[in-house]
């Protein structure tokens, strides 16, 4: 009897690990069941997230137990119980980490619709931020349900199945048969079987419904692979799908053009360029890009008076991303970012230093911090003239958990820029609508089923752009300035799409201000574009060298190819005149794919090389 409870160990711990695991994707499901009755999906096909989950969870399971297998075979050799004791210590550690994991991941799902990975990692370095850019109530609920669950996972594994309470020392003879069983059982799960391709996350993968399918993937083991996977980036480029020759000539034709003839669309040789930077706009918000109307009055009458971009995408979906496609002309990075690697700051061109070679005055406004993302030692590279960010502000605005409200930051930001010699280059990056959206207006859009409170935030920081033009338009150099109001990155909609969409990743840029063409005004630009291209268009309007920004397009040279790219954490979408497709590399499927077969492999083949001599460049700097 003894020996067959010693013997039934590892399976009651593996009974365990599926319970905890069972039971957290249980509280997931109960947590998001207002997205999953918006995305209509069935019950029946909820319930098949648990059969979808089994073998990946199997494999977590087995290398989870790949410790405690080796601590009872030492327990056995040495005939000591001391084993046994570290066995407990290690599952009590292991439990609280993964319900951290688990829920940490459940109350980010809202904001960030993908899974936790490696590059999330990166903000556990500022846990203020995270705290600061999550609601209250969310954050301290799952603070709660954190120590809650994990005090109940505890007790029940303390009292029904801690190994050191029932597990009996074999004699040492017992390993002869017992070793090679129960390492082929733990190979076995860990592989997933006995299959010739090992496991992976697509094993989990079962629904067009992509948060059935972020349930289904065990948490653990996407970090664990996330992990394994971005620190062997620098030795090697996991999105290589062809020869170094061949991707390279086809990127090469994608940036190649055939003439170099720039249509200007500036009254004026050096104006002032003001960058208004709006935090999470979607496409959705704007009713000339598709969106409901009456979200955005204040964009849609500046929309009388400037460019449109109707086609205009953000090529990743973090802030600091951002900044580095807008001043360095640079495509979003799979599995990291460029803010995180100082050390290769200085192979980066940067569209701040020609301007401040051209006497262009530079600054940088943000109301709250920027150490997010390591944003700030970017721009400091860059070489800002000046910087300015919340702890710099001695006004005594009304602040949120991210910093001065839009509706206070934005008009004296327009008496701030009368500070400076002309022409200047100017960025300010709003924030009142990132969450936890704390701005200070009531809601007045009340139908939104889905992200009620995102939509009211963008609604109260258009209600501050309004403010904002109020204000510069009473300034004197108002006349040789032109403003571009464009996002960092999309966001989640009343719409819901899928954030490796390109619906998802269409964000709004309107060019408006005097120094804009009169026969500009009020039209559209309709072709593919993305925010990478905003240094080598500007540049180009200045009569400027883009020689440096190769990843950034001109767009208003009328020779060039109009594509757009964005990253995923696993992948790549792409976009040209003739179709579009979004990749996974890891599980080498297509999440979209709307091509015309004659060009279906040629369109895929470029795209595939676009993220492979990208990612190579970066790893070369």
């Amino acid at each position: 009897m003894k020996t067959l409870q010693s013997q039934l160990s590892l399976p009651k711990l593996a009974l365990f690990w599926l319970l905890i695991f069972t039971a957290l994707r249980v509280i997931f499901l109960l947590y998001y069941n207002q997205l999953l009755q918006a995305e209509a999906v069935p019950f029946v096909e909820v319930l098949r997230v648990f059969p979808a989950a089994f073998w990946l969870d199997i494999s977590t399971i087995s290398y989870l137990l790949i410790l405690p297998f080796l601590l009872i075979c030492a327990a056995t050799l040495l005939q000591s119980r001391f084993p046994l004791k570290v066995i407990r210590y290690y599952s009590l550690i292991m439990i609280v980490l993964y319900i951290l994991l688990a829920l940490g991941e459940t109350g980010l799902y809202a904001e960030w619709k993908t899974k936790l990975s490696y590059k999330a990692l990166a903000y556990l370095r500022h846990p203020d931020e995270i705290f600061n850019s999550a609601e209250s109530s969310s954050f301290f609920l799952m603070i709660g349900l954190w120590i809650f669950i994990s005090a109940a996972a505890i007790l029940l594994y303390l009292k029904w199945f801690d190994i050191k309470k029932t597990f009996s020392i074999p004699k040492p003879k017992q390993l002869i048969w017992s070793f090679p069983i129960w390492s082929f059982l733990l190979f076995f799960g860990i592989r997933g079987g006995l299959k010739e391709i090992p496991i992976t996350s697509s094993a989990a993968y079962f629904s067009q419904a992509n948060i059935l399918n972020i349930t289904a993937v065990n948490p653990a083991y996407n970090m664990l692979v996330s992990t394994l996977d971005s620190r062997s980036f620098n030795k090697e480029n996991l999105f290589k799908s062809m020869p170094e020759s061949e991707a390279r000539v086809l990127v090469e034709a994608l940036h190649h053009t055939t003439c170099d003839s720039t249509i200007s669309i500036l009254k004026i040789k050096k104006p002032n360029i003001v960058i208004v930077l709006l935090e999470s706009w979607s496409a959705d918000l704007i009713a000339s890009l598709g969106g409901e109307p009456g979200i955005t009055p204040n964009f849609a009458a500046l929309e009388e008076d400037g460019l449109l971009f109707t086609n205009f995408y953000a090529s990743a979906n973090r802030s600091q991303q951002a900044i580095g496609s807008l001043f360095a002309g640079m495509p979003g990075l799979p599995l990291t970012t460029i803010t995180n690697h100082p050390e290769k700051y200085k192979a980066l061109p940067s569209f701040v230093k020609t301007l401040n070679q051209q006497n262009y005055h530079t600054s940088f406004y943000f109301g709250g911090q920027l150490i997010y993302g390591n944003i700030l030692s970017y721009l400091i590279y860059n070489e800002f003239v000046k910087i300015v960010e919340g702890s710099d502000i001695k006004e005594d605005f009304p602040r949120g958990k991210l910093g001065v409200h839009d509706s206070f930051m934005l008009p004296w930001y327009a008496g701030e820029l009368n500070k400076f010699p002309e022409p200047f280059f100017s960025t300010i990056f709003t924030l009142s609508s990132h969450s936890p959206y704390d701005f200070p207006m009531e809601h007045s859009i009340q139908w939104p089923k889905l992200e009620k409170d995102f939509v009211n935030s963008a609604h109260y920081t258009d209600m501050s752009l309004g403010l904002f033009f109020e204000a510069v338009r009473q300034q004197s150099w108002y006349e040789n300035t032109v403003f571009l109001i464009m996002a960092d990155h999309s966001h989640n909609t009343y719409r819901n799409h899928p954030v490796a969409s390109f619906e998802y990743r269409k964000i709004p840029l309107l060019i408006v201000g005097p120094a804009l063409k009169d026969s500009l005004r009020g039209k559209q630009f309709d072709a593919i574009s993305g925010n990478t291209d905003i240094p080598a268009t500007l540049l180009a309007q200045l009569g400027l060298s883009q020689q440096d920004f190769f990843w950034s397009k001109n767009l208003f040279n009328r020779c060039y190819k109009p594509f757009a790219y964005f990253e995923t954490n696993e992948g790549l979408g792409f976009k040209t005149d003739d179709g579009y497709f979004v990749w996974e590399k890891k599980a080498d499927r297509y999440l979209q794919k709307a091509l015309p077969p004659a060009k279906e492999d040629s369109i895929i083949k470029q795209g595939k090389a676009y993220l492979q001599v990208w990612f190579e460049e970066f790893l070369s700097y």
